[in-house]
């Protein structure tokens, strides 16, 4: 099974509501969806998220990419030597994690079918049922109250509440969305950068002194700054999560070994697709850090290759693939069941892709 044709297109989905965090708004995904033809006629599919303000890339840059820099390094080459694939696609040019994962998720939904197997039984297959949470935009403390009542009726059993704009307001939009939920609901904090890091403390501290009781706090300060991300984490409670700080097996490494972050949260579109995301696991697993599995604004398509390896690994305790939970509709048929929080997966080949529409190549 050769590489044969690598076409690029766009895939558009309209969201339920406008997503808002500490760094943008959305109303839409439109993410670049990458195509690979083999010379047997199977077909892979990958997606790539263009989020410019934390990964740099954009629409125009992905497909720059995969056209002109990754496509020609593997046209031609075996499947089943996904080795040599993906060290050709990481040193086709640097940086550009999106456009290398959606190569990747492409190449892998292709290596399972040619093994005849779901991605997740080749990783590990540690289990066939994963639960996420539910992103809950920052807005309003009244909006956002609301907001997570109706998760709550939905089944959640967890919420991630983006919070960073403005810190004495983030406290009100916790006691609004406790008071609206209760205390039965795990709260998870995420943002995004927004705060400094004596801020970060000092309003943590209180969140603890009010007994919010909130499971983790995601990149409370600026992604560059290690040294402000082990202050946080040093002097509260509350565990921390690092993600923006998080894009490759080294930055992973560094993070762990001064115990900078007492967690790391993997996106396939920050660490280039599956194949580093499983170095980032195994660095994991040999210091006993546990991880979380992120994405981005994606459609089903790049977040079930996220699900597949989630599903796969002891070390990924904590999920937040809710991408297509935000989605006001799913052109993809095929691929793992998603039902609100709970995400099931098949035993199709790959990725177990049948159809994908919205899609314009």
């Amino acid at each position: 099974m050769k590489i044969k044709e690598i076409q690029v297109g766009q895939i558009s989905v309209p969201l339920k509501k406008s997503f808002k965090t500490a760094l943008r708004t959305v109303d839409k995904i439109e993410d670049i969806v990458v195509k690979i033809i083999t010379d047997t006629g199977h077909i892979g599919y990958g997606e790539a998220a263009p989020t410019a303000v934390i990964t740099g890339d954009t629409k125009g840059s992905i497909k720059c990419a995969v056209e002109n820099y990754i496509a020609p390094q593997i046209i031609g080459l075996e499947i089943e030597n996904i080795e040599e694939i993906m060290n050709r696609i990481d040193k086709s040019l640097i940086k550009n994690t999106s456009a290398k994962a959606a190569v990747d998720i492409a190449i892998y939904d292709l290596f399972g079918q040619f093994h005849k197997s779901p991605i997740y039984k080749l990783l590990g297959g540690y289990r066939k049922e994963i639960i996420s949470d539910l992103t809950i935009s920052v807005n309003s403390p009244e909006e956002m109250a609301e907001d997570s009542i109706e998760a709550v009726k939905r089944g959640y059993k967890t919420l991630k509440i983006k919070v960073g704009l403005d810190s004495q307001m983030d406290i009100k939009r916790i006691q609004a969305i406790r008071d609206a939920i209760g205390y039965d609901i795990d709260l998870r904090l995420d943002a995004n950068q927004g705060w400094k890091p004596k801020e970060a403390v000092v309003l943590l501290r209180k969140m603890e002194d009010k007994g919010f009781n909130i499971e983790l706090v995601e990149q409370p300060v600026i992604a560059n700054d290690l040294e402000g991300l082990k202050y946080v984490t040093q002097n509260v409670n509350i565990p921390i999560l690092a993600d923006e700080s998080v894009f490759s097996p080294v930055d992973a490494l560094k993070i762990i070994q001064n115990r900078a972050a007492d967690l790391i949260n993997i996106k396939l579109m920050k660490t280039g697709g599956i194949h580093n995301a499983l170095k980032i696991c195994s660095i994991a697993e040999v210091y006993g850090v546990e991880c979380m599995l992120g994405c981005m604004l994606e459609s089903k398509l790049s977040v079930s290759a996220a699900v597949h390896l989630a599903a796969s690994k002891k070390i990924i305790t904590k999920i937040d693939l809710d991408g297509p939970g935000l989605c006001k509709e799913d052109p993809i048929e095929g691929g793992p069941e998603f039902k609100d929080y709970k995400i099931t997966l098949n035993d199709e080949p790959g990725l177990g892709f049948k159809n994908i529409g919205n899609l314009s190549i």
